[in-house]
């Protein structure tokens, strides 16, 4: 059973099994009331419910109409519930449900998070910062990991709602990984800015802080979705470097390049095509990460005991987690 945060959270969706009755705390994402084939029997209430496993239906079937007033789409939730199939389908048949008080849940048990210790992150990413030793990249940098407001945003933010990282911590878990990979990067080659690229790795997804809500779920803040956190990491950084009257002009305009040609191409949403030594490492380190985390989560998420994932509409195809049959000569037991 998978461990959680609160004491009182019960079990996630992913654990429920036909025929179990519990009791628990989860995000209400959706409900809807809906008439009965019999008008006569009033109306039933469908919500739709999650954590950070999964979601699943639950039907209210007595005391729909009272219920549906005193829930509002977007409340952690505690039922009473029993796991049942309705045409098919495993479903809750939810006996009594409320709205939950503060400090009954912890979101983190209602959204996926990062399994990293936040606050060791936080000091490698302070150790990345401190290494960056051109004094004007040093100032940039400070005018937003020295904002413990931002910082805090930075620590909490996903980095995406569904692709990658799309979890609570995964910016500063993304941003990391990319300054880990760029060292290799900068060792193979030595003609690369190496204060640059960091400083271009440790913004490149500065407006993800505002790009996305996470409140009790991962969704598009309306800025987020009319602009993108392309540019408003930009503006972002266009506004600090207004604060810092001395920063050499070609240097700001080398890195706010890398920041808006980080995604590579037109079709990705960039505004720019990396036209620069540190603008290509930076896009396809990060890249790299985008889409190892992107393959390792497809293959967690994939049906238990299967060796193949769903298929992903996206990537336009299945992915393969590997079986029995991998095994060596060795461990197979083979003999000559």
């Amino acid at each position: 059973m998978s461990e959680t945060y609160h004491p009182q959270k019960g079990p996630f969706i992913r654990e429920l099994q036909e025929g179990e009755r519990f009791i628990g705390y989860y995000v209400l994402r959706n409900k809807q009331l809906e008439p009965f084939r019999d008008p006569s029997r009033g109306y039933f209430l469908t919500l739709i419910l999650s954590d950070r496993t999964g979601q699943l239906m639950g039907r209210v079937w007595e005391g729909a109409e009272e219920a549906s007033e005193e829930l509002q789409q977007g409340d952690v939730v505690k039922l009473d519930g029993e796991v049942e199939t309705y045409l098919d389908r495993i479903q809750i048949r939810v006996n009594r449900v409320r709205a939950a008080n503060s400090g009954e849940y912890d979101l983190r048990d209602m959204l996926p998070s990062t399994r990293r210790d936040p606050e060791a992150m936080r000091e490698q990413l302070r150790f990345f910062i401190e290494g960056v030793e051109n004094q004007h990249l040093s100032a940039l940098l400070a005018a937003f990991f020295d904002d413990a407001k931002f910082m805090q945003s930075f620590s909490q933010s996903p980095a995406a709602r569904r692709i990658h990282h799309a979890y609570i911590g995964g910016l500063l878990e993304h941003t990391l990984e990319t300054l880990a990979m760029a060292q290799t990067v900068i060792e193979l080659y030595p003609q690369i800015d190496t204060d640059l690229l960091l400083t271009g790795l440790l913004l490149h997804d500065i407006g993800k802080v505002r790009e996305f809500t996470w409140e009790t779920d991962i969704d598009y803040s309306d800025e987020g979705r009319l602009i993108g956190h392309i540019v408003m990491t930009d503006e972002m950084v266009a506004a600090a470097l207004s604060r810092l009257p001395d920063f050499p002009a070609e240097l700001a305009l080398r890195l706010r390049h890398m920041l808006l040609a980080h995604h590579g191409r037109y079709e990705w949403g960039s505004p720019r095509r990396p036209k620069t030594l540190e603008a290509i490492a930076l896009h396809h380190i990060e890249n790299l990460s985008v889409q190892i985390n992107r393959f390792h989560l497809l293959l967690e998420e994939r049906p238990p005991g299967e060796n193949w994932t769903n298929y992903d509409r996206m990537l336009g195809r299945y992915l393969y987690a590997g079986g029995d049959s991998d095994l060596n000569v060795e461990e197979q037991g083979w003999t000559e």
